[in-house]
């Protein structure tokens, strides 16, 4: 038989997914000493992966890009009074891998006031694009307005209405 190896996509979002769980795992361990900021619990997560051989360097630093954008996303949400989590997905909160959902409540509830200060200068840097992992939830096509529906962390792929390359979050 022979072993069956990832493909990179797959690779990256099962990295994508170790890092968001060293997120969460690094923000519950440092409630008593001080909440650190996304960006060092990120850096830490990467830094991680890196050493452990999982990703390298350069992975490192995009998958820290991509999981900031997301983190940004749901506590935007969070932030702007939106109680129904479900509702920011746009899917029935059942379809979603629990463990990732939890990592994703917990760090995003955790940033929350650390994003609300840079809400505004965020806005541009939120744009989704073919070939970069997301996690779970809906995005939108900036060219037609396909909805793309991801029940797990995964690669995003072109529109398959228009071939449209660039995507963000709806907005409720």
């Amino acid at each position: 038989m022979t072993e069956q190896h990832p493909t990179p996509a797959e690779r990256l979002a099962a990295a994508y997914n170790r890092m968001m769980e060293r997120l969460q795992e690094l923000m519950e361990d440092t409630e008593d000493k001080g909440i650190p900021t996304l960006e060092d619990g990120i850096k830490q997560a990467g830094n991680k992966a890196v050493e452990l051989g999982e990703i390298t360097r350069d992975e490192a630093e995009q998958l820290g890009r991509w999981i900031k954008r997301d983190m940004e996303e749901a506590s935007q949400y969070l932030a702007s009074g939106g109680r129904e989590f479900a509702a920011w997905l746009k899917f029935d909160i059942e379809q979603v891998e629990k463990r990732m959902l939890d990592v994703l409540l917990s760090v995003a509830d955790r940033t929350k006031l650390e994003l609300e200060a840079f809400e505004r200068s965020m806005e541009a840097h939120n744009t989704y694009k073919t070939g970069e992992i997301t996690g779970a939830g809906v995005l939108e096509c900036m060219t037609c307005g396909e909805a793309m529906h991801f029940y797990a962390t995964a690669t995003i792929g072109a529109c398959p209405k228009c071939q449209g390359t660039k995507f963000k979050r709806p907005r409720a």
